[in-house]
């Protein structure tokens, strides 16, 4: 993972944390509590509100990363074959369903052919990579209506 200087903007309020690069503010993000915020349309909430999405959080890093100057951090919007496998619980539902998988959407950073996923603690791509059916460079704003739409497109289909 690269690792680089960030200055962070005021608003966004660390409540003090002393958060100086991009290493710390990923890992920061990444312990705050799995959850929706207020606001599909304001990645920065996760600050403000302790808690993130895979959508909101990796968009306020992508955020964070775009107002450093380091366009190479890359925010994804992927369509992977939700199984029993990649996501422990879900195997009854789609047994009942007489499905094998469900096409679902993840959000997460690509820098380089190198995925990371702050989602929470226990996130760990290689779960998922070979389960990947496609991966789409998003912007921060897109999280909001287009993630929504797109993944609902795909599913009709």
């Amino acid at each position: 993972m690269i690792n680089f200087p960030i200055k962070i903007d005021s608003n966004w309020n660390l409540n003090g944390l002393e958060i100086s690069d991009f290493k710390s503010i990923c890992f920061y993000v990444q312990n705050l509590p799995y959850g929706r915020n207020s606001s599909r349309y304001h990645p920065e909430l996760v600050i403000k509100e302790a808690k993130g999405t895979c959508s909101s959080k990796h968009a306020f890093l992508k955020m964070v990363a775009e107002q450093n100057g380091q366009s190479e951090v890359k925010l994804i919007l992927c369509i992977f074959k939700m199984n029993h496998l990649n996501t422990p619980g879900i195997g009854d539902v789609l047994t009942d369903a007489g499905m094998e998988f469900m096409p679902e959407a993840h959000c997460y950073l690509k820098i380089g052919n190198d995925r990371f996923d702050f989602t929470n603690s226990l996130s760990d791509i290689s779960k998922i990579e070979k389960d990947i059916i496609l991966e789409k460079e998003i912007t921060a704003d897109q999280v909001a209506e287009f993630k929504v739409e797109f993944h609902q497109s795909f599913q009709k289909k």
